[in-house]
Protein backbone atom coordinates (compact mmCIF):
# COMPACT_ATOMS: atom_id res chain seq x y z
CA UNK A 1 0.00 0.00 0.00
CA UNK A 2 1.13 3.64 -0.99
CA UNK A 3 -0.14 6.31 0.99
CA UNK A 4 -0.43 10.33 -0.21
CA UNK A 5 1.96 11.86 3.02
CA UNK A 6 4.23 10.68 5.71
CA UNK A 7 5.56 13.00 8.22
CA UNK A 8 8.63 11.63 9.59
CA UNK A 9 11.48 13.34 11.84
CA UNK A 10 9.07 15.36 14.00
CA UNK A 11 8.02 15.46 17.47
CA UNK A 12 4.31 14.39 17.86
CA UNK A 13 2.09 16.66 20.05
CA UNK A 14 -1.42 15.21 21.32
CA UNK A 15 -3.96 16.54 24.58
CA UNK A 16 -1.51 14.35 27.00
CA UNK A 17 1.68 13.06 25.39
CA UNK A 18 4.66 14.02 23.05
CA UNK A 19 7.22 11.36 21.45
CA UNK A 20 9.33 11.60 18.78
CA UNK A 21 7.62 9.25 15.57
CA UNK A 22 6.28 9.60 12.16
CA UNK A 23 2.89 10.13 10.75
CA UNK A 24 0.88 8.72 7.54
CA UNK A 25 -2.05 10.03 5.90
CA UNK A 26 -4.44 8.75 2.88
CA UNK A 27 -7.07 10.10 1.19
CA UNK A 28 -7.84 12.46 4.31
CA UNK A 29 -7.41 10.19 6.81
CA UNK A 30 -4.96 9.18 8.97
CA UNK A 31 -4.02 6.25 8.81
CA UNK A 32 -0.97 5.02 11.34
CA UNK A 33 1.19 6.63 13.95
CA UNK A 34 4.38 5.25 15.06
CA UNK A 35 8.14 4.69 14.21
CA UNK A 36 9.47 5.74 10.74
CA UNK A 37 10.78 2.34 9.90
CA UNK A 38 6.63 1.03 10.27
CA UNK A 39 5.43 3.44 8.04
CA UNK A 40 4.01 2.92 4.83
CA UNK A 41 5.27 3.96 1.55
CA UNK A 42 4.29 7.47 0.51
CA UNK A 43 4.30 9.31 -2.54
CA UNK A 44 5.27 12.49 -0.90
CA UNK A 45 7.39 12.37 2.13
CA UNK A 46 7.72 15.38 4.82
CA UNK A 47 10.97 16.06 6.88
CA UNK A 48 9.99 17.36 9.85
CA UNK A 49 12.85 17.14 11.97
CA UNK A 50 13.25 19.73 14.56
CA UNK A 51 9.45 20.44 14.18
CA UNK A 52 6.53 19.92 16.54
CA UNK A 53 3.52 17.79 14.50
CA UNK A 54 -0.15 19.03 16.31
CA UNK A 55 -3.88 17.89 15.72
CA UNK A 56 -4.51 21.10 13.87
CA UNK A 57 -6.19 24.30 15.98
CA UNK A 58 -9.67 24.48 16.50
CA UNK A 59 -10.90 28.80 16.80
CA UNK A 60 -14.69 28.30 18.30
CA UNK A 61 -15.18 31.71 18.24
CA UNK A 62 -14.60 33.71 14.80
CA UNK A 63 -17.33 36.08 12.72
CA UNK A 64 -15.99 35.94 8.85
CA UNK A 65 -17.64 37.84 5.64
CA UNK A 66 -21.34 39.07 8.16
CA UNK A 67 -22.30 42.52 10.29
CA UNK A 68 -18.69 41.89 12.01
CA UNK A 69 -16.09 40.85 9.75
CA UNK A 70 -15.05 42.29 6.27
CA UNK A 71 -13.28 39.14 5.85
CA UNK A 72 -14.34 36.98 2.87
CA UNK A 73 -14.76 33.37 3.73
CA UNK A 74 -11.49 33.24 1.20
CA UNK A 75 -9.44 35.84 3.27
CA UNK A 76 -10.47 34.64 6.44
CA UNK A 77 -9.39 31.04 5.85
CA UNK A 78 -6.28 32.30 4.39
CA UNK A 79 -5.33 33.72 7.38
CA UNK A 80 -6.59 31.02 9.77
CA UNK A 81 -4.55 28.13 7.65
CA UNK A 82 -1.55 30.28 7.49
CA UNK A 83 -1.71 30.47 11.75
CA UNK A 84 -2.28 26.78 11.91
CA UNK A 85 -5.88 26.62 12.00
CA UNK A 86 -7.85 23.94 10.04
CA UNK A 87 -11.48 24.17 11.72
CA UNK A 88 -12.92 27.35 12.88
CA UNK A 89 -16.91 27.66 13.64
CA UNK A 90 -17.97 31.05 12.87
CA UNK A 91 -21.48 32.19 12.98
CA UNK A 92 -24.84 31.46 11.26
CA UNK A 93 -27.46 34.74 12.15
CA UNK A 94 -31.22 34.53 12.65
CA UNK A 95 -31.92 37.56 10.36
CA UNK A 96 -32.55 40.92 11.94
CA UNK A 97 -33.42 44.58 10.94
CA UNK A 98 -31.46 46.76 13.09
CA UNK A 99 -28.53 49.34 13.36
CA UNK A 100 -25.73 46.63 13.28
CA UNK A 101 -27.82 44.71 10.86
CA UNK A 102 -26.97 44.37 7.08
CA UNK A 103 -30.39 42.61 6.85
CA UNK A 104 -33.42 44.25 5.13
CA UNK A 105 -36.00 41.98 6.30
CA UNK A 106 -36.39 39.14 9.11
CA UNK A 107 -35.48 35.27 8.45
CA UNK A 108 -34.92 32.50 10.23
CA UNK A 109 -31.89 30.84 11.26
CA UNK A 110 -31.75 28.33 8.41
CA UNK A 111 -31.46 31.10 5.99
CA UNK A 112 -28.49 32.18 8.06
CA UNK A 113 -27.57 28.72 7.83
CA UNK A 114 -27.71 28.36 4.08
CA UNK A 115 -26.01 31.91 3.53
CA UNK A 116 -22.98 31.00 5.46
CA UNK A 117 -22.54 27.70 3.47
CA UNK A 118 -22.80 29.81 0.35
CA UNK A 119 -20.10 31.64 1.24
CA UNK A 120 -18.24 29.00 3.04
CA UNK A 121 -17.89 27.63 -0.97
CA UNK A 122 -14.93 30.05 -0.91
CA UNK A 123 -13.63 28.17 2.44
CA UNK A 124 -9.90 27.09 2.32
CA UNK A 125 -10.21 25.27 5.77
CA UNK A 126 -13.05 23.40 7.20
CA UNK A 127 -15.62 25.19 9.52
CA UNK A 128 -18.91 25.19 11.25
CA UNK A 129 -21.39 27.61 13.01
CA UNK A 130 -23.22 28.09 16.02
CA UNK A 131 -26.60 29.09 15.22
CA UNK A 132 -27.55 32.98 16.44
CA UNK A 133 -30.35 33.79 17.94
CA UNK A 134 -31.31 37.17 17.35
CA UNK A 135 -34.93 38.23 18.37
CA UNK A 136 -37.33 36.71 21.12
CA UNK A 137 -39.61 35.00 18.30
CA UNK A 138 -41.23 32.01 19.47
CA UNK A 139 -41.00 30.11 16.35
CA UNK A 140 -37.54 30.05 16.38
CA UNK A 141 -37.42 27.10 19.43
CA UNK A 142 -39.47 25.04 16.65
CA UNK A 143 -36.44 25.79 14.33
CA UNK A 144 -33.59 24.31 16.47
CA UNK A 145 -34.33 20.29 16.45
CA UNK A 146 -33.62 21.14 12.51
CA UNK A 147 -30.39 23.03 12.65
CA UNK A 148 -29.53 20.28 15.04
CA UNK A 149 -30.66 17.66 12.24
CA UNK A 150 -28.22 19.85 10.01
CA UNK A 151 -24.85 19.16 11.79
CA UNK A 152 -25.30 22.61 13.99
CA UNK A 153 -25.29 22.06 17.37
CA UNK A 154 -24.94 24.97 19.31
CA UNK A 155 -26.69 28.11 19.62
CA UNK A 156 -25.93 31.72 20.61
CA UNK A 157 -27.59 33.94 22.80
CA UNK A 158 -26.61 37.67 23.68
CA UNK A 159 -27.00 39.46 26.80
CA UNK A 160 -26.48 42.85 25.40
CA UNK A 161 -26.97 45.13 22.19
CA UNK A 162 -30.22 45.12 20.06
CA UNK A 163 -29.50 41.19 19.70
CA UNK A 164 -29.86 40.92 23.08
CA UNK A 165 -32.80 38.36 24.57
CA UNK A 166 -34.58 38.68 28.03
CA UNK A 167 -33.73 36.16 30.69
CA UNK A 168 -37.51 35.33 30.36
CA UNK A 169 -37.29 34.42 26.28
CA UNK A 170 -33.96 33.16 26.75
CA UNK A 171 -35.27 30.42 29.33
CA UNK A 172 -37.44 29.48 27.07
CA UNK A 173 -34.23 28.65 24.62
CA UNK A 174 -32.39 26.78 27.39
CA UNK A 175 -35.34 24.34 28.16
CA UNK A 176 -35.25 23.42 24.15
CA UNK A 177 -31.49 23.10 24.31
CA UNK A 178 -31.73 21.01 27.38
CA UNK A 179 -34.16 18.93 25.49
CA UNK A 180 -32.13 18.49 22.69
CA UNK A 181 -28.86 17.97 24.70
CA UNK A 182 -27.10 21.12 22.53
CA UNK A 183 -25.13 23.31 23.48
CA UNK A 184 -25.82 27.54 24.39
CA UNK A 185 -23.19 29.48 23.71
CA UNK A 186 -23.11 32.55 25.89
CA UNK A 187 -22.20 36.73 25.20
CA UNK A 188 -23.05 37.58 28.55
CA UNK A 189 -22.19 41.48 29.64
CA UNK A 190 -25.19 43.05 31.69
CA UNK A 191 -26.51 45.39 28.95
CA UNK A 192 -28.47 47.65 31.66
CA UNK A 193 -25.11 48.55 33.01
CA UNK A 194 -23.36 48.96 30.23
CA UNK A 195 -26.31 51.06 28.33
CA UNK A 196 -26.61 53.38 31.23
CA UNK A 197 -22.81 54.22 31.70
CA UNK A 198 -22.25 54.35 27.67
CA UNK A 199 -24.72 56.76 27.19
CA UNK A 200 -23.62 58.89 30.60
CA UNK A 201 -20.20 59.25 29.05
CA UNK A 202 -21.68 60.18 25.71
CA UNK A 203 -23.30 62.85 27.64
CA UNK A 204 -20.51 63.85 29.24
CA UNK A 205 -18.10 63.91 25.96
CA UNK A 206 -16.32 61.01 27.66
CA UNK A 207 -14.88 59.72 23.74
CA UNK A 208 -11.02 59.54 24.40
CA UNK A 209 -10.68 55.35 23.82
CA UNK A 210 -9.20 55.48 27.06
CA UNK A 211 -12.79 55.43 28.92
CA UNK A 212 -14.03 52.71 26.87
CA UNK A 213 -13.44 50.13 29.35
CA UNK A 214 -15.29 51.94 32.21
CA UNK A 215 -18.38 51.87 29.98
CA UNK A 216 -18.23 47.39 30.20
CA UNK A 217 -16.52 47.24 33.40
CA UNK A 218 -15.76 43.64 34.97
CA UNK A 219 -18.54 43.40 37.12
CA UNK A 220 -21.29 43.78 34.22
CA UNK A 221 -20.11 41.28 32.55
CA UNK A 222 -19.67 39.10 35.65
CA UNK A 223 -23.35 39.65 36.84
CA UNK A 224 -24.76 38.57 33.25
CA UNK A 225 -22.25 35.22 33.22
CA UNK A 226 -24.09 34.18 36.66
CA UNK A 227 -27.48 35.26 35.70
CA UNK A 228 -26.94 32.62 32.24
CA UNK A 229 -24.92 29.88 34.04
CA UNK A 230 -27.68 29.96 36.75
CA UNK A 231 -30.43 29.67 34.23
CA UNK A 232 -28.62 27.30 32.69
CA UNK A 233 -27.86 24.67 35.00
CA UNK A 234 -31.41 25.40 36.56
CA UNK A 235 -32.44 24.17 32.87
CA UNK A 236 -30.07 21.31 33.10
CA UNK A 237 -28.88 22.79 29.43
CA UNK A 238 -24.89 23.05 28.21
CA UNK A 239 -23.67 26.14 28.70
CA UNK A 240 -20.55 27.46 27.15
CA UNK A 241 -19.07 31.11 27.95
CA UNK A 242 -17.45 33.20 24.76
CA UNK A 243 -14.93 35.77 25.66
CA UNK A 244 -14.55 35.32 29.11
CA UNK A 245 -11.85 38.95 29.61
CA UNK A 246 -11.99 39.30 33.59
CA UNK A 247 -11.06 37.56 37.33
CA UNK A 248 -15.12 38.44 38.26
CA UNK A 249 -16.68 36.47 35.51
CA UNK A 250 -14.80 33.95 35.58
CA UNK A 251 -14.79 33.45 39.68
CA UNK A 252 -18.38 33.31 38.74
CA UNK A 253 -18.02 30.80 36.31
CA UNK A 254 -15.70 28.60 38.50
CA UNK A 255 -18.83 28.23 41.13
CA UNK A 256 -20.68 26.65 38.55
CA UNK A 257 -17.82 23.98 37.42
CA UNK A 258 -17.53 20.43 39.35
CA UNK A 259 -17.58 17.04 38.41
CA UNK A 260 -20.25 15.93 35.78
CA UNK A 261 -20.76 19.69 34.90
CA UNK A 262 -22.41 21.25 31.90
CA UNK A 263 -20.65 24.44 32.10
CA UNK A 264 -17.37 25.36 29.59
CA UNK A 265 -15.81 28.21 28.87
CA UNK A 266 -13.17 30.43 27.19
CA UNK A 267 -11.20 33.37 26.98
CA UNK A 268 -9.05 35.02 24.19
CA UNK A 269 -5.70 35.64 22.88
CA UNK A 270 -6.38 40.00 23.53
CA UNK A 271 -7.23 38.67 27.44
CA UNK A 272 -3.89 36.40 27.69
CA UNK A 273 -1.24 39.25 26.68
CA UNK A 274 -2.86 42.69 26.33
CA UNK A 275 -4.03 44.75 29.04
CA UNK A 276 -5.91 48.12 29.30
CA UNK A 277 -2.79 50.55 28.26
CA UNK A 278 -3.51 49.53 25.07
CA UNK A 279 -6.07 52.15 24.41
CA UNK A 280 -3.65 54.80 25.26
CA UNK A 281 -0.93 52.89 23.06
CA UNK A 282 -3.57 52.42 19.86
CA UNK A 283 -6.75 53.36 20.82
CA UNK A 284 -9.59 52.59 19.21
CA UNK A 285 -7.85 49.69 17.16
CA UNK A 286 -8.28 47.34 20.23
CA UNK A 287 -12.25 47.97 20.57
CA UNK A 288 -13.38 44.69 21.86
CA UNK A 289 -16.21 43.92 23.93
CA UNK A 290 -15.82 42.91 26.34
CA UNK A 291 -12.86 45.38 27.28
CA UNK A 292 -9.37 44.61 27.30
CA UNK A 293 -9.08 44.61 31.20
CA UNK A 294 -6.58 45.09 33.73
CA UNK A 295 -2.84 43.12 33.92
CA UNK A 296 -4.29 41.41 37.38
CA UNK A 297 -7.47 39.92 34.61
CA UNK A 298 -4.07 38.54 32.31
CA UNK A 299 -3.32 36.88 35.12
CA UNK A 300 -6.75 35.21 35.89
CA UNK A 301 -6.84 34.02 32.77
CA UNK A 302 -4.05 31.85 32.98
CA UNK A 303 -5.10 30.70 36.76
CA UNK A 304 -8.07 29.78 35.50
CA UNK A 305 -6.63 28.03 32.53
CA UNK A 306 -4.47 26.03 34.63
CA UNK A 307 -6.85 24.96 36.82
CA UNK A 308 -9.46 24.19 34.28
CA UNK A 309 -12.50 26.82 34.93
CA UNK A 310 -11.80 27.79 30.61
CA UNK A 311 -10.93 25.19 28.53
CA UNK A 312 -10.56 27.10 25.14
CA UNK A 313 -8.73 29.75 24.05
CA UNK A 314 -10.18 31.07 20.73
CA UNK A 315 -9.34 35.03 18.76
CA UNK A 316 -13.15 36.08 18.51
CA UNK A 317 -11.97 37.23 15.22
CA UNK A 318 -13.47 40.01 13.59
CA UNK A 319 -11.63 41.25 10.32
CA UNK A 320 -11.61 45.58 10.22
CA UNK A 321 -9.97 48.24 8.47
CA UNK A 322 -8.23 50.89 10.31
CA UNK A 323 -10.22 53.35 8.68
CA UNK A 324 -13.08 52.30 10.58
CA UNK A 325 -11.33 52.53 14.21
CA UNK A 326 -10.12 56.42 12.57
CA UNK A 327 -12.83 58.06 14.32
CA UNK A 328 -13.47 60.75 17.05
CA UNK A 329 -15.29 59.35 19.42
CA UNK A 330 -14.60 55.50 20.92
CA UNK A 331 -18.84 55.03 20.30
CA UNK A 332 -18.34 55.48 16.72
CA UNK A 333 -15.82 53.00 16.16
CA UNK A 334 -16.09 49.54 15.29
CA UNK A 335 -15.69 46.58 17.84
CA UNK A 336 -13.62 44.07 17.17
CA UNK A 337 -10.38 43.26 15.77
CA UNK A 338 -8.36 40.60 13.54
CA UNK A 339 -6.34 37.70 15.01
CA UNK A 340 -6.65 34.55 13.63
CA UNK A 341 -3.12 34.75 11.71
CA UNK A 342 -1.12 34.90 14.95
CA UNK A 343 -3.03 33.06 18.06
CA UNK A 344 -1.06 30.03 17.75
CA UNK A 345 1.94 31.46 17.99
CA UNK A 346 1.38 34.49 20.37
CA UNK A 347 -0.42 31.90 22.81
CA UNK A 348 2.82 29.12 22.38
CA UNK A 349 5.05 32.54 23.38
CA UNK A 350 3.57 33.60 26.31
CA UNK A 351 2.25 30.40 28.12
CA UNK A 352 4.61 27.72 26.84
CA UNK A 353 7.44 30.18 26.20
CA UNK A 354 6.68 32.55 29.43
CA UNK A 355 4.67 30.71 31.69
CA UNK A 356 5.64 26.88 32.02
CA UNK A 357 2.86 25.54 30.12
CA UNK A 358 2.88 22.57 28.36
CA UNK A 359 2.73 21.49 24.71
CA UNK A 360 0.05 19.16 25.55
CA UNK A 361 -1.74 21.61 27.30
CA UNK A 362 -1.16 24.24 24.11
CA UNK A 363 -2.85 20.99 22.06
CA UNK A 364 -5.70 20.50 24.80
CA UNK A 365 -6.82 24.38 25.02
CA UNK A 366 -6.47 24.84 21.22
CA UNK A 367 -8.09 22.16 19.49
CA UNK A 368 -8.21 18.85 21.56
CA UNK A 369 -11.14 20.82 23.98
CA UNK A 370 -12.61 22.33 21.16
CA UNK A 371 -13.44 19.41 19.25
CA UNK A 372 -14.89 17.62 22.01
CA UNK A 373 -17.17 20.40 23.39
CA UNK A 374 -18.76 20.90 20.09
CA UNK A 375 -19.00 17.24 18.85
CA UNK A 376 -16.17 17.29 16.34
CA UNK A 377 -14.90 13.65 16.95
CA UNK A 378 -12.72 13.42 13.55
CA UNK A 379 -10.94 16.47 14.97
CA UNK A 380 -8.47 17.45 17.50
CA UNK A 381 -6.41 14.73 17.18
CA UNK A 382 -3.80 12.62 15.75
CA UNK A 383 -5.72 9.24 15.95
CA UNK A 384 -5.56 6.88 13.19
CA UNK A 385 -9.05 7.28 11.62
CA UNK A 386 -9.20 10.74 12.45
CA UNK A 387 -8.87 13.81 9.69
CA UNK A 388 -5.71 14.41 8.99
CA UNK A 389 -5.54 17.76 9.58
CA UNK A 390 -2.40 18.79 11.11
CA UNK A 391 -0.01 21.79 11.44
CA UNK A 392 3.66 21.31 11.50
CA UNK A 393 5.63 24.08 14.17
CA UNK A 394 8.83 25.43 14.85
CA UNK A 395 8.89 26.06 18.27
CA UNK A 396 11.94 28.33 18.12
CA UNK A 397 12.12 30.58 15.36
CA UNK A 398 11.20 33.93 16.49
CA UNK A 399 9.52 36.59 14.03
CA UNK A 400 7.94 40.01 14.42
CA UNK A 401 4.05 40.19 13.91
CA UNK A 402 3.15 42.83 11.34
CA UNK A 403 -0.38 43.62 9.70
CA UNK A 404 1.91 44.16 6.45
CA UNK A 405 1.63 40.24 6.26
CA UNK A 406 -2.46 39.60 6.80
CA UNK A 407 -4.15 37.53 4.58
CA UNK A 408 -7.07 38.65 6.45
CA UNK A 409 -8.39 41.72 4.97
CA UNK A 410 -8.10 43.69 8.27
CA UNK A 411 -5.04 45.97 7.81
CA UNK A 412 -3.71 46.89 10.99
CA UNK A 413 -3.03 44.41 14.14
CA UNK A 414 -3.54 45.04 17.93
CA UNK A 415 -0.11 42.93 18.02
CA UNK A 416 1.96 44.66 15.24
CA UNK A 417 5.50 44.69 16.36
CA UNK A 418 5.18 41.86 18.76
CA UNK A 419 8.00 39.78 18.85
CA UNK A 420 7.17 36.05 19.35
CA UNK A 421 8.89 32.73 19.10
CA UNK A 422 6.92 29.80 17.14
CA UNK A 423 6.19 30.24 13.78
CA UNK A 424 3.54 27.94 11.85
CA UNK A 425 5.69 25.91 8.51
CA UNK A 426 2.59 24.04 7.02
CA UNK A 427 -1.03 23.06 7.72
CA UNK A 428 -2.51 20.31 6.17
CA UNK A 429 -6.58 19.89 6.11
CA UNK A 430 -7.74 16.91 5.46
CA UNK A 431 -4.59 15.89 4.04
CA UNK A 432 -4.35 18.46 1.75
CA UNK A 433 -1.42 21.14 1.91
CA UNK A 434 -2.97 24.61 2.58
CA UNK A 435 -0.47 27.00 3.93
CA UNK A 436 3.55 26.08 3.35
CA UNK A 437 6.10 28.51 4.69
CA UNK A 438 4.08 31.49 5.14
CA UNK A 439 2.27 31.39 1.43
CA UNK A 440 -1.25 29.88 0.49
CA UNK A 441 -0.99 26.75 -1.50
CA UNK A 442 -4.36 25.28 -2.03
CA UNK A 443 -7.23 26.68 -4.21
CA UNK A 444 -10.40 28.48 -2.27
CA UNK A 445 -13.06 25.31 -1.93
CA UNK A 446 -10.99 22.97 0.14
CA UNK A 447 -12.27 23.61 3.01
CA UNK A 448 -15.67 22.02 3.57
CA UNK A 449 -18.92 22.56 6.53
CA UNK A 450 -18.64 20.21 9.12
CA UNK A 451 -21.31 19.05 10.49
CA UNK A 452 -21.48 18.32 14.29
CA UNK A 453 -22.60 15.71 16.32
CA UNK A 454 -24.20 16.56 19.93
CA UNK A 455 -21.24 16.61 22.03
CA UNK A 456 -20.74 13.91 24.73
CA UNK A 457 -19.67 16.49 28.17
CA UNK A 458 -19.20 13.04 30.47
CA UNK A 459 -15.53 12.36 28.67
Amino acid sequence: MTVDTVITGGTLVTATDMFEGSLAFDDGKIVAVGSEASMPDAHETVDASGLLVMPGMIDPHVHIEDHFSIDTYETGTAAAALGGITTYIDFAWQHWVGELSNYDEEGTLMDGLEEKQRKGEQALIDYSVHAAITREDPAVLDELETLVDEGVTSFKLFTAYEIGLGYGFMNRVLERIADLDAVGVFHTEDASVTDELTELFIEEGKGDPTWYPQSRPDYAEAMAANDAARMAQEAGAKYYGIHTSCRKAADELASFRGDGSLLRAETCTHYLVCDDSIYEDIGCQAMIAPPIRKPDDNEAMFEHLRHGTLDVVSTDHCGYSLESKQVDNWWESTFGANGLQGSLPIVHDEAVGRRGFSYPWLVRVMSTNVAQIFGMPTKGTLDPGTDADVVLFDPDETYTITAADNASKADFSIYEGREVTGKVKQTFVRGHLVADDGEIVADPGTGQFVARELPDWSI
